[in-house]
């Protein structure tokens, strides 16, 4: 546990009761016996007893840049001294330095970003966008994707166990991924209603399914066919974790509209939706976020930039990803009840099946209960909750890995 860590802590018991008397029911947490989490550094988490446990979920692909990283929180503490908050109604640097950024990291000409604070504000401004500047009310969304839980983003979510609402606004045709012929089949009969072709270049929670090479591409040109804008929602895969920059990149795909969040922070609240002039001139009456570009968000996100680049996250998650993957796959080998690993950079998952080759969510919950107990995290993802799924951040190394794969051999064995 880092030394500078003198507190005293509840314990997992006595927060369990907190939970179960003021959080929503809907909150769940992993593991029969949870940990308390108090401090995070580098690519480890440590609980209240000082165990350490090699973070193989990063906060769900936010902390690509590690727990704790100095690089990132110095700035962030220095901005906090000297200007905690405004709104977007005032000028101030921060913000504009990183839609500078951001204009220069992305592809293609998107140069205009609009700042919120989460995901699914930025999927709801990227929906809202496409709207403005079609004059069109539809979208196209793909089956087992997650792109938030505010009403408009649940509503284009194709993954069932987060479409909670039981009286969803309507208007989203959703096609299976990596099925072409299905997109241009709504756009056939329906193009001339809808606004976007939404996705996540790589189904995340869906089951980390990466996409047929030549999916995106197609897609791209059937947009362009008929008129309709593409959203891509690379808030998980953006900043390095499939091993470039953005999960796009790999296909040479630029879409019209991109969400970000997650890494952009690197723990820090901030997301955006990003656009050309051409579409971002639809954007004409008040539009603010409270939250939206707060300086020291603003700060950390400029840090953890530079220190994506100082350091090639990219390049070392695509390194380390091929590590991984292959590691992975002989363990799958000797473990009958894991299918071969797949995915792209550090974002991987394997299906845990039972003897005739089912969904087994059952023994995915005791793998990761078992990998707990030999000091990994990792998290399960899927339409059946049973894909086994690490997403460590990108400063991971060869001796990481190893840890990582030790870990899984003996918690499979158990």
């Amino acid at each position: 546990m880092p030394e500078t860590l003198t507190h005293s802590f509840a314990g997992p018991e006595a927060l369990l009761a907190l939970k179960s008397r003021h959080v929503m029911p809907c909150v769940h947490h992993f593991y029969q016996d949870p940990p308390q989490i108090v401090a995070g550094e580098g690519v480890y988490l440590f609980d209240h007893l000082g165990r350490r446990y090699l973070d193989c979920c990063a906060g769900v692909a936010v902390m690509n840049a590690g727990h704790c990283n100095p690089a990132i929180i110095e700035p962030a503490i220095e901005q906090i001294r000297t200007l905690g908050h405004t709104t977007s109604i005032y000028l101030t640097e921060p913000a504009l330095r990183l839609a500078q950024q951001l204009a220069r990291l992305t592809p293609g000409d998107l140069m205009r970003s609009f700042f919120c604070a989460s995901g699914s504000e930025a999927v709801e401004g990227a929906l809202l966008l496409a709207t403005l500047h079609t004059g069109r009310a539809e979208f196209i969304a793909m089956r087992h994707a997650l792109h938030g839980r505010t009403r408009g983003a649940m509503n284009v979510t194709g993954l069932e166990m987060w479409r909670t609402d039981p009286f969803p606004p309507g208007g989203v045709h959703h096609v299976p991924f990596n099925d072409v012929d299905a997109v241009a089949l709504v756009l056939k009969e329906r193009g001339h209603h809808i606004a976007a072709v939404l996705g996540e270049p790589v189904l995340g929670n869906g089951g980390i399914q990466p996409p047929l090479p030549d999916f995106w591409p197609r897609v791209r040109r059937l947009c362009d066919r008929h008129g309709v804008l593409l959203i891509l929602d690379e808030i998980q895969t953006g900043f390095g974790r499939t091993g470039t920059r953005f999960a796009c990149d790999h296909w040479n795909v630029t879409p019209d509209i991109m969400a970000l969040s997650k890494a952009l922070g690197n723990g820090f609240p901030i997301a955006a939706f990003i656009t050309t002039d051409r579409i971002a001139a639809s954007y004409t009456r008040p539009g603010a976020s409270t939250y939206g570009g707060n300086p020291v968000c603003a700060a950390a996100a400029l840090a953890t930039l530079a220190f994506h680049e100082s350091q090639d996250l990219a390049g070392n998650a695509r390194r380390m990803g091929e590590l991984l993957r292959g590691a992975l796959g002989q363990v799958a080998r000797r473990h009958a009840c894991l299918t071969p690993p797949r995915g792209m950079g550090l974002m991987l998952g394997m299906e845990v099946i039972d003897n005739v080759g089912n969904p087994d969510p059952a023994a995915l919950d005791q793998i990761l209960e078992n990998l707990k107990d030999h000091g990994v995290l990792a998290t399960r993802t899927g339409p059946q909750r049973n894909v086994l799924t690490f997403l460590p951040p990108l400063t991971v190394t060869t001796d990481h890995i190893g840890e990582l794969i030790d870990a899984l051999e003996r918690a499979l064995d158990q």
